[in-house]
């Protein structure tokens, strides 16, 4: 038997005419497409129902053994679209009486609808596809479906889309000698935005920040100090950039000639290293503070903000022995310090963890064999 399969993945017959589906059978068929074609003529999805129709017909003036059906998915995405054109594909399969090997023959209306394909063919097996489309846009759908394609997928718009975008970055950065005449301003302005736009699409630049919105939204609801941590430490970043410019400033008035690279370096380090510091022991305290309260805290964790100070008492000496405000006893101080502190707080730690799971573990044997003791008895 040849069942002619007409897919509505969207559910326009269902959502615009109330039909229950799966719809089976000539006349139940016939009923639906022209209660679809009533509710709305421009639908492509009634062109799909009549061509399944029309080959029915033809099938069965050759007395084949054929039959018809629609089956549709729903609006809510293609995962739950799919999902539920394959439970009403089982509803007909389930339906048919008939001893014969049963193969289909599957009506769409475009790409789209194609999707659902191999969630048939798990199924039954597909004789063939037959795509209708209205002769005035025969490529129409397609095209689009294909461009939608492209954007979604994230390996296919990374090298198409981010080339695109710096060769429309090119242009305006061509014209900047004549950014204020009127139309190279206008072309220019309009190329660099969509320059900018296709290389944020091509990064995925719009989902990152979808996500990472949902998660601040999320530790925002659900206490966690984290996003507080993060934001003081965001602006202790800021106030250690301001620091460490304003000390390289003093460096720069204070020297009689040019200033180095590695002077310029070692006074914005010297300057900020404090605040930035801060900034981690802040975070660092933030997530221990988190994994505690769910109750996933080990005692490793506790290292970070140690490791934290000691690689900041090391930036700072360097960073003095460079501006001639230490000498090299206190850098070899600072650096013993930070190395012993980083080493003392990973031992220590690293012990606490070893005895407390080993006397878990010895608490958790006593306990087996108290009951296997008692089980004996």
């Amino acid at each position: 038997m040849l069942l002619v399969l007409c897919v509505d993945l969207d559910d326009d017959l269902g959502r615009k005419t109330g039909f229950s589906t799966p719809v089976i059978g000539r006349d139940p068929v016939e009923e639906a497409g022209v209660a679809l074609a009533t509710a709305d003529p421009e639908d492509s999805d009634v062109n799909v129902i009549f061509q399944g129709l029309h080959i029915y017909d033809d099938l069965d003036a050759r007395d084949e053994s054929v039959e018809v059906a629609v089956v549709t998915g729903n609006d809510e995405g293609d995962v739950n679209a799919n999902r539920e054109v394959g439970d009403e594909v089982d509803t007909v399969l389930a339906s048919l009486s008939t001893s014969e090997d049963v193969t289909t023959l599957v009506v769409t209306d475009g790409a789209q609808d194609e999707s659902v394909i191999p969630i048939i063919r798990s199924r039954v097996p597909i004789d063939g596809v037959r795509r209708v489309v209205v002769r005035q846009a025969q490529n129409l759908e397609s095209m689009y479906y294909t461009i939608k394609q492209v954007l979604d997928d994230p390996e296919t718009r990374g090298t198409i889309l981010i080339p695109l975008g710096i060769l429309l970055l090119i242009y305006p950065l061509a014209l900047i000698g004549s950014a204020l005449e009127m139309p190279g301003f206008v072309l220019g302005t309009t190329s660099a935005l969509l320059g900018f736009y296709l290389i944020s699409r091509g990064l995925g630049l719009g989902e990152r920040l979808d996500a990472a919105v949902e998660r601040a939204r999320r530790s925002l609801y659900a206490g966690r100090t984290t996003l507080l941590a993060y934001v003081v430490a965001a602006a202790l970043f800021v106030l250690g950039g301001v620091s460490g410019i304003n000390t390289l400033e003093s460096i720069q008035e204070d020297a009689a000639g040019e200033v180095g690279i590695p002077v310029m370096l070692a006074a914005l380090v010297y300057g900020s290293v404090q605040w930035i510091a801060a900034a981690g022991v802040t975070t660092s305290l933030g997530q221990i503070t988190d994994e505690y309260i769910a109750g996933t805290l080990e005692w490793r964790y506790l290292n970070a903000p140690f490791y934290v100070l000691s690689i900041a008492i090391v930036l700072y000496a360097v960073s003095a022995f460079f501006l001639d405000e230490a000498g090299i006893a206190f850098l070899a101080a600072a650096l013993t310090a930070g190395t012993l502190l980083g080493i003392v707080s990973t031992l220590a730690f690293a012990i606490v963890e070893s005895r407390l799971s080993g006397s878990a573990g010895d608490a958790e044997t006593e306990q087996e064999e108290r009951a296997k003791a008692d089980g004996a008895h």
